[in-house]
């Protein structure tokens, strides 16, 4: 896993999918800011440069020395990449006068290029820039156009540079480029010569015995939420030191229905040694009359800081906090617009390494969430683990508006329970990527048999993504809605009305808090 493709980002949306799809052909690459530089030593096997919300003709372009790179190691531009390429070299790109956004199909292929090795001769590719390239550097050609624009892809000549040079001016990472992931094979595999060795088996291998290395033998704590990354982190460092890694998973009172109980039962059957910590009491006296949404995550990652801390001290010899950061969480920690770094506040034990001074070890900050699940089944970690719906970190805290109350939860969970339970046993729980209910602050009038109600509301909440970042409602059948809304009304005293969430991310978030 040493010999690494390097993705540099200058700000694109569609960074992360580059990154994907490099992985998808299992040759394993990393994302820097365009401006931190390539570490020296690094084994690249080649360099892939990013598309850009920004114009290389604006008086704050992003810009880089690309002589360390040019002719050094196998280089792709892509869209704002390519650009910056050509009008470093001399070439010349302009404002082009309509926006190229959208569908276009490729025409005048260089057939006999590798880049097009098993391309159809009018491909559909997905554009999105303002600038296009008008006249090419000395030294380059070009291999494919568009009906709208004369360059859409273009090559160093062969005694140009020592190693190639391939720029396109279209994405080809994402879906609409109906066949831009074999051209991007194309270029690691048969231009660039990347090995497709990256597997969940292989990194699982490989990340034990550096774990065994940098551990060698020491005590190592962990907080676990019952979640897909925790899980598999916890796992991953438990091959390396066995018994030397202490698990500890806290109840704060706004886990589902059973939730902690069953947790602990699948962690033990892990073979996880793992402390349950029942605090409910606590997070709940410290939660009263606390309505504010972001006050209720202050006080929720306060006091679970606090809990933890304290299971922490009753340890000894502990050097290690380990964490389930995964490789989104890093990317977007770090800022592309210039030297410096923002961090943003991931995890929920966030401000425990400087309280504890332990040094953190994270197993999976390489891993996108697809690629968790995928080293999860090679650990042999069970599918009620793995397949589980994200859920937040603040739990039912954000899902209950205004106040928080051990009724208000008990109500909440039983509820959400049977939403949970109904989309499983109706075949749909697999179909969604979140569901879960939420209880809404007010009261409704209602009837059951001859008596007046005037009980609470809940919303479910189903939605289907890929990452989060943005989200479509589920599209769930009306009887399933149906018997879901009628088994709540029926079973849970103090809920008469069940209403159902179509909103999308965005303008909508997720969470309602």
């Amino acid at each position: 896993m040493n010999r690494r493709v390097i993705i540099l980002d200058f700000g694109s949306q569609y960074t992360q999918l580059i990154a994907r799809r490099v992985r998808e052909l299992n040759v394993f690459c990393e994302i820097l800011p365009y401006n931190k530089g390539i570490e020296p030593g690094t084994d690249v096997s080649a360099v892939i440069l990013s598309g850009s919300p920004y114009s290389v003709l604006d008086e704050n372009a992003l810009e880089i020395d690309l002589s360390p790179l040019i002719g050094k190691v196998p280089l792709l531009g892509v869209c704002y990449g390519a650009q910056y390429i050509a009008r470093c070299y001399g070439g010349k790109v302009e404002r082009s006068s309509k926006r190229e956004y959208g569908k276009a199909n490729l025409k005048d292929i260089v057939e006999e290029d590798l880049l097009f090795k098993g391309i159809s001769d009018s491909s559909q590719v997905w554009m999105s820039h303002g600038d296009t390239i008008i006249d090419l550097p000395d030294g380059f050609q070009r291999i494919a156009q568009t009906e709208s624009i004369d360059v859409a892809a273009f090559k160093s000549r062969d005694d140009r540079f020592d190693f190639p040079v391939y720029c396109l001016q279209f994405h080809p990472e994402v879906t609409h480029s109906l066949e831009g992931k074999t051209i991007l094979e194309n270029f690691l595999v048969k231009i660039a010569g990347a090995e497709q060795t990256w597997s969940p088996a292989s990194f699982v291998e490989n990340t034990v015995r550096e774990l065994k290395e940098k551990l060698a033998g020491d005590k190592a704590i962990m907080g676990l939420s019952g979640g897909v990354d925790s899980s598999v982190a916890a796992t991953l460092l438990h091959r390396a030191i066995g018994d030397q890694l202490t698990c500890i998973f806290v109840n704060n009172g706004l886990l589902r229905k059973n939730e902690f109980e069953e947790v602990l039962v699948s962690y033990e059957n892990l073979g996880l040694n793992i402390i349950g910590v029942d605090a409910s009491e606590r997070f709940w006296s410290e939660l009263a009359g606390v309505t504010d949404p972001e006050q209720k995550r202050k006080v929720i990652g306060r006091v679970f800081i606090e809990v933890f801390e304290e299971e922490a001290d009753k340890m000894t010899d502990v050097k290690w906090l380990g964490q389930g950061t995964i490789y989104p969480d890093v990317i977007e920690s770090v800022s592309v617009h210039g030297p410096s770094v923002t961090i943003k506040s991931h995890h929920n034990v966030g401000g425990l390494p400087e309280r504890l001074k332990m040094k953190i070890v994270e197993p999976l900050r390489m891993l996108f969430k697809d690629e968790v699940r995928r080293v999860g089944a090679e650990l042999g970690i069970p599918n009620e683990i793995l397949g589980r719906h994200p859920f937040p970190g603040p739990g039912l805290g954000i899902r209950i508006l205004g106040d928080i109350t051990p009724e208000k939860v008990g109500l909440l969970q039983e509820a959400d329970a049977i939403f949970i339970e109904n989309l499983r046993s109706f075949g749909l729980y697999d179909q969604v990527w979140q569901a879960g209910t939420i209880l809404l602050p007010i009261y409704s009038v209602g009837v059951m048999g001859d008596e007046r109600t005037y009980e609470r509301t809940v919303v479910l909440r189903a939605v289907n993504s890929v990452d989060g970042m943005t989200a479509e409602w589920s599209r769930l059948p009306q009887d399933f809605l149906a018997a879901v809304s009628s088994e709540i009304i029926n079973n849970v005293k103090g809920i008469n009305r069940v209403v159902y969430d179509i909103s999308t991310k965005p303008p909508s978030t997720i969470e309602w808090e």
